[in-house]
């Protein structure tokens, strides 16, 4: 039975695999009227291709992975509406208030959020955001035209809004902008391959995948240091400033959830785990004194893998939610 963070991502992952166009069994007709380019059909590539800006309205609850301007237009009260962005993992995301016509006295508001929030959980966690939780909100109706850009820290943002009166609502843009050095990542698919460099910068990075995958680090370099590496710890990675962990759980905040596998030593070959939780986690603790780097493949764990689990599997560490 799926679980409640599955459930609540379910909607997400539909709107990414139709923005990829890797779900073209969902008929144009389940986008609903308002976006006849959900599939990103060749006729929408090459408009936007040639420059054109991507347009459409929002509803109260969705999901952006596309550069465009996009307006939302209340037709009711509608009290509880988020929108999730999300880029490539080597992007950043900046959203522009082109125009804004809520009623802030009255009880609206229209927020932008540095991450992604589910069920009270952030991606990043608290631990691994270079802002507090109190900075990675702002709020038009406490800023109003003072700050009209919000530029994310990583490739996923979100932007709540409570719109009271029908009629009043809001359009805003949406830019990507290139990350050198991509640190907090959500994956759009559930397979891939990354590298994570974290140079001489003392931060915490995570890489999320919210499906149950199969992980081979293939590369790991950490105490790097002018073209040495440094000592070995003789056991373990307690007290070491420098390394990587596997983490999993149901939910999507890191610091909640469990740690399956420690990595210390730099190595070249390769290191593969099943991890059968709804969520994957591979995060880099780095002490700011190195050049740290790893590299890794994934792949989403099919019917056959997760029943047939072997001895590194780790899914038993999973547990339903109640």
């Amino acid at each position: 039975m799926p679980s409640a963070f599955q459930f609540q991502c379910h909607f997400i992952l539909i709107f990414l695999a139709a923005s990829k166009g890797e779900t073209r069994y969902l008929e144009v007709k389940d986008a609903g009227e308002d976006e006849p380019f959900l599939l990103l059909s060749e006729d929408l590539k090459r408009e936007l291709s040639a420059g054109q800006i991507y347009r459409r309205s929002l509803r109260c609850i969705d999901m952006l992975s596309i550069e465009g301007q996009f307006t939302f237009t209340a037709e009711q009260p509608q009290l509880h509406c988020a929108t999730f962005f999300i880029g490539e993992p080597e992007e950043l995301i900046t959203i522009d208030y082109n125009f804004v016509n809520i009623d802030c006295q009255g009880g609206d508001f229209l927020k932008v959020f540095d991450g992604w929030i589910l069920k009270g959980e952030k991606f990043p966690s608290s631990l691994d955001h270079p802002l507090p939780t109190s900075q990675r909100y702002v709020d038009f109706c406490e800023s109003g035209n003072i700050q009209r850009s919000v530029r994310s820290s990583q490739n996923v943002a979100m932007i709540f809004f409570r719109i009271h009166q029908p009629g009043n609502g809001f359009t805003v843009t949406v830019k990507k902008n290139a990350n050198l050095f991509p640190c907090n990542v959500i994956s759009q698919t559930p397979s891939g391959r990354f590298t994570m460099v974290i140079p001489h910068q003392h931060r915490n990075c995570s890489f999320s995948i919210i499906y149950p995958v199969v992980i081979k680090i293939s590369d790991l370099i950490l105490g790097h240091l002018n073209g040495l590496f440094l000592k070995k710890p003789s056991a373990g990675c307690a007290g070491v400033g420098d390394f990587v962990e596997l983490l999993g759980g149901t939910g999507l905040d890191p610091s909640k959830m469990f740690p399956l596998a420690d990595l210390c030593h730099s190595f070249h070959g390769s290191a593969q785990m099943k991890i059968g939780c709804d969520n994957t986690v591979l995060r880099m603790v780095s002490s700011g004194k190195h050049i740290n780097r790893v590299t890794f493949e994934y792949h989403q764990l099919d019917l056959q893998e997760t029943e047939n689990r072997k001895e590194n599997s780790i899914e038993e560490f999973c547990f339903p939610s109640i």
